[in-house]
């Protein structure tokens, strides 16, 4: 039996939280919304009643616990009826409500739950059957990464010769993930009512441990000319992304299920993807919310001249995209590193960007994760030490363009970054094994691989065109082939 609240209150939104022995953080992280705000509903209790938005989050956040801890939920409300509301004791609440089980809500989201697992299962093999709906001239060697020709440099451009350029305004997204065509990839959270958003979706039904929304730089140029690139951003949120981009992923994938369940073997057709249609062209920035990643190849280079490169495993249980696959190291999202400096040059930089994903993925630090204040970078031992090797030419940093992975039409930054390999020893000589997003590979073919996987045309060929590899890393080492004499060039 599903039980519900009719209103909520602070009071019964506290109850929930304290029953479920969840952080006030914790909290205010499941539920999107701020920790001030649940502080708010502790301190006001039943004298706070939430807009009716927040009122629907609550619903579907009870809705998604176990009976036994909405049974605890239920059995603390009634022991707590009578605090604050006289001449209501040994009454029960009049805001609660029993009603049956939705069946078709259940059926909803127990289908949408399955082609998500089957998306996160399967991205490389989706990922190279969507990009046969696009022009192969546009594939970056063997992979399924999309690259248009403006969006291309000639050659490897040193970061440093890429300007970044900042926008005050961004117009208005055209297609967000909201639109009609987008509502088979929202399953219903009440009968006859869908989850509005791809992102509540998966905060709900099926929620990675790493899942929250910050500020994220939004690309709305690019420009790539005289082995100079310049690139124009504004600000967007990181769900922006995942809204529109998980959604189409997701549209994908369930087709290719329907294709299975009938026996078809051509693969989904245009006319099976109305989401996807509305994005005519995934390279034009005023379309959607481009929000990029910067994806970044890792390699170490020895005295003699040969070189190794270092992948992680993206674990689909702790992340939102890309699970499963290999992917470069490191890569992450183009995002300030605190709330407080979205608009701050100091955290507007890509170098710095790379850096921060060393600091997670190599040494196993904490995400920043936008609550805390600026980084000083100038304090911060780790990245003096890389800027000035920067300087001296011992690490040295190139960017390949900007690129579009088929399944989802998410956007990449591909770069590469070479690394002396004395330098690598001193820095990063203990790499952490596992990380917040997955596992730095130390082991492959049976061999031993924490000095990196050798970068040879053997193991490059293998991982593009025979490993389950995220297409932003798959281009990262293609183009990292076909360009290594400049880049290993000293």
């Amino acid at each position: 039996m599903t039980t519900t609240v009719r209103k909520w209150t602070g009071h019964e939104a506290t109850v929930l939280r304290t029953v479920l022995r969840m952080s006030i953080r914790g909290y205010a992280e499941r539920l999107g919304v701020s920790p001030s705000m649940v502080m708010e509903w502790k301190n006001r209790g039943r004298t706070l009643v939430p807009v009716p938005e927040t009122q629907k989050i609550l619903d579907t956040f009870l809705a998604q616990r176990t009976p036994e801890e909405r049974e605890a939920f239920f059995a603390e409300l009634s022991a707590t009826a009578s605090e604050g509301a006289p001449g209501s004791a040994g009454r029960a609440p009049a805001e609660l409500a029993r009603l049956e089980p939705a069946a078709d809500v259940v059926a909803s989201q127990r289908r949408w739950r399955e082609v998500r697992r089957y998306l996160n299962a399967n991205r490389e093999t989706l990922s190279r059957a969507a990009a046969e709906l696009y022009d192969p001239a546009l594939r970056i060697g063997g992979t399924p990464m999309l690259m248009a020709p403006a969006w291309r440099a000639a050659q490897p451009v040193p970061l440093d010769q890429v300007e970044l350029v900042w926008s005050e305004t961004v117009p208005d997204a055209l297609v967000t993930g909201s639109e009609p065509e987008a509502v088979a990839t929202h399953p219903l959270r009440a009968p006859g009512v869908r989850f509005d958003r791809y992102t509540l979706a998966i905060r709900y039904i099926d929620a990675p441990t790493l899942f929250e929304n910050r500020p994220s730089y939004r690309l709305t140029a690019a420009s790539w000319a005289s082995g100079q690139g310049r690139l124009t951003f504004g600000l967007a949120s990181y769900f922006d992304k995942l809204d529109l981009c998980e959604a189409v992923g997701h549209e994908f994938a369930a087709a290719c299920m329907e294709d299975q369940d009938q026996g078809a073997s051509a693969g989904p057709a245009w006319g099976d993807l109305p989401l996807r249609r509305l994005v005519d062209d995934p390279f034009d920035p005023a379309l959607r919310a481009v929000t990029p990643a910067i994806t970044t190849l890792l390699i170490r280079q020895r005295q003699d001249g040969s070189a190794t490169f270092l992948l992680h495993w993206r674990d689909p249980a702790k992340v939102a995209t890309a699970g499963g696959l290999y992917d470069a190291v490191p890569a992450g999202e183009f995002q300030p590193g605190s709330v407080m400096s979205a608009q701050s040059p100091q955290d507007f930089d890509l170098w710095r960007n790379i850096v921060r994903e060393l600091n997670e993925e190599l040494l196993g630090a904490p995400e920043f994760d936008g609550s805390g204040g600026p980084l000083q970078y100038e304090r911060w031992p780790l990245w003096r030490t890389l800027e000035r090797a920067r300087l001296e030419g011992r690490v040295r940093a190139f960017a390949f363009g900007v690129g579009v992975d088929p399944l989802t039409l998410a956007v990449a930054i591909p770069s590469v970054l070479v690394i002396d390999d004395q330098l690598f020893d001193r820095l990063f000589g203990d790499i952490a094994a596992e990380n917040a997003e997955g596992v730095t590979v130390t082991r492959w073919a049976g061999q031993d691989v924490r000095n990196g996987i050798p970068f040879t045309d053997q193991n490059v060929t293998q991982f593009i065109k025979n490993e389950p590899m995220a297409p932003p890393g798959a281009a990262c080492l293609a183009l990292a082939w076909q360009y290594r004499d400049l880049l290993l060039s000293r």
